[in-house]
Parts: structure tokens; sequence; C-alpha cells
């Protein structure tokens, strides 16, 4: 009876290691290495040419893989255009900020990974987006670092599914750690994450409370540096054009670097979100330390990136590889 047992306890595991579940697929480097090998240096041509074409590219892809990975995970579910029958995550009001150059790049590396037989199909548009991202804060000057693939892409994108899932300009600490902890991540890491902000812009509405309607007699916000101030009512009149936009980092703009913590240690973080990493004094140590140690922040930025590349990623049944990154199959 016992050598019985043990013949079918190694049949069954021969089964499994030969045909394992697909819902134990585990990501991991160098995925595409015998199904198409030149992945990687053919998504980062296609990222360089955007980003040559127009520095928007870099928060652009930065933005549409954050506000992926939140909704639903990485699964590309983002990118889905609205049908007649279902408003996609796209349209909600929170994504409809996202810049057209995100979708684009990934668009575009998609069709160049088609034009190779050997890769037409074969990879998914969630690991198109976790790879162009990596690339665009590489070209930025920020870290490069190996883009763990394997995801499939998504089969569900609903408006819906948005709400409440992204953080908001105006969170405090305790929002943040908590949005960011029901996707796995501490609050170290929503720290180092939030530094993407060291690039791209915003529309005025998006912080014009804190210099114009704070609170009863004080309109502007007491931890934004008064001259920062001053400049942003500049900048963002009252009754501005809503298409005006503003620099994050008033300082490098066009630079992923560790000036955005520096910034928040002078009150130029644009959004409450931002500045309320280093008025609150669970926080400030994080930003003192990488205000001064960019090797320690972009160490803690590949971690963090890594964390989230790994967020609801989908396998077997619960995903495809899309043929179009805008339409279901």
């Amino acid at each position: 009876m016992g050598r019985f047992n043990l013949i079918l306890t190694l049949s069954l595991l021969s089964l499994f290691l030969f045909f394992p579940s697909p819902t134990l697929a585990q990501l991991r480097q160098n995925f595409y290495a015998n199904i198409c090998p030149n992945v990687e240096n053919i998504v980062r041509s296609e990222v360089t040419k955007k980003f040559q074409q127009t520095f928007v590219t870099v928060p652009a892809t930065l933005r549409l893989f954050f506000h992926d990975c939140f909704v639903q995970g990485c699964d590309a579910s983002v990118i889905i255009a609205s049908t007649a029958s279902n408003k996609a995550e796209k349209d909600h009001p929170d994504n409809l900020s996202l810049a057209g150059d995100g979708f684009d790049t990934v668009i575009k590396a998609k069709a160049a990974l088609d034009a190779i037989p050997q890769c037409r199909n074969r990879v998914s548009c969630a690991d198109i987006l976790a790879l162009a991202t990596r690339d665009v804060i590489a070209l930025s000057g920020g870290p490069s670092y190996a883009v763990e693939l394997g995801r499939l892409d998504g089969l569900v994108s609903r408006a819906s599914d948005v709400n409440g899932r992204l953080p908001a300009p105006t969170f405090n600490l305790n929002q943040l750690n908590s949005l960011f902890a029901a996707n796995g991540l501490t609050q170290q890491d929503m720290i180092a994450l939030s530094a993407a902000h060291t690039v791209g812009f915003s529309h005025c509405e998006k912080f014009s409370n804190r210099i114009y309607n704070f609170a009863p007699g004080r309109p502007v916000d007491p931890t934004l540096n008064r001259t920062y101030a001053t400049q942003l009512q500049a900048m963002c009149p009252k009754n501005v054009d809503p298409r005006v936009a503003i620099n994050m980092d008033p300082i490098t703009p066009r630079a992923f670097d560790n000036v955005y913590f520096r910034n928040l240690q002078q009150g130029m973080g644009l959004f409450t979100s931002d500045q309320v990493l280093f008025s609150d004094g669970r926080s400030r140590p994080t930003v003192n330390t990488w205000a001064r140690d960019s090797q320690a922040f972009n160490k803690a930025f590949i971690q963090a990136m890594t964390k989230l590349g790994r967020v609801g990623v989908k396998t077997g049944r619960n995903g495809n590889i899309r043929r179009d990154c805008g339409a279901f199959n």
C-alpha cells in the first residue's frame, strides 16, 4: 500500500511538472527569450522614437502604468476603448487626463512587434506597457532595471471599477498608505512611487484650492512655500483656461531625479498628497534621506516599481494576448 501511494504521488508530481497550473505562473525576467528574443530592444527603439518627438511621452507612459495597475492590476485594461455597450476605464473622470502619448507609445511598440512574424501576437500589451515605463524612466535620467514579464491582458475594463482606486491630489498620509496597502505596497513604496511627480504636469484645477480656497480666512495652504504660491497664482489665475498645465517639479521638470524630495523640503510639493510626505512626521525621515541620497532613492524606486508590476497579474484563463491593445479579442 505504501509503495502504491509513493507511485501515485510521483505520478501526480510528474503531471504537475509537465502541466503546471496556469494560475501558478510566475513573472520572470527573459520570459520571451524563446518566443520573441528581441522584444526589449524593439520596445525600447519605439519608445525612444516617441521620446525624441515629445518629452510628454515620459509622464504619459508612467501615469498610464500606475493608473492601469491600481485598477484590476497590471493588465492593460486602461487601454481598452469604450463601446456602445461598455464604458471602459479610460473614460472614467479620473482617467480623462491621461495623455494620448502614453497610449500611442504602447500601440506603436505593439505594431513594431507584430511586424516580426515570430513576435506577432505573442507579447501582451500589459508587458509592453511595463517595458515602456522602464524605458521612459531611463530616457529621462532615472534608473534602468530588469522588468519581470509574463503578464496576460485583462478581459474586463469597466469605468465603474476605477471608483476609489486612484490616489487623489488632496489625500493625507493615512489615505495614501491605505490605498497603497490595498495593492500590497508599503509606505516606503508609496513615497518612492510618488516621486514619479518629478516629471510631468498638472492642470490648475487639481491644486487651485491650495492657492485660493484652502480654508476660511486662510486662502493659501500654509505648508506651501509663499514664493512658490505666488508663482502658481500668476500661472493659474482664477478662471484660467482649463487646458493650462503646470510642471509638477518647478526645478528640474524634464529630469527623473530626487529633486522632487528637495522640493518637498522647501514647501514646493504641488499637490497636498505630495507635500504631506514632508509635513507628516511619519514620512519626513524618508523624504530627507532620499533628498540627499539619490542612489538610495533609485534603489527604493526600483523595488517599488517591481512590486507594483506584480499587482493583479492575469494568468491562464484570466487573460489573453490582445491582437489590438485597445480592444478585446
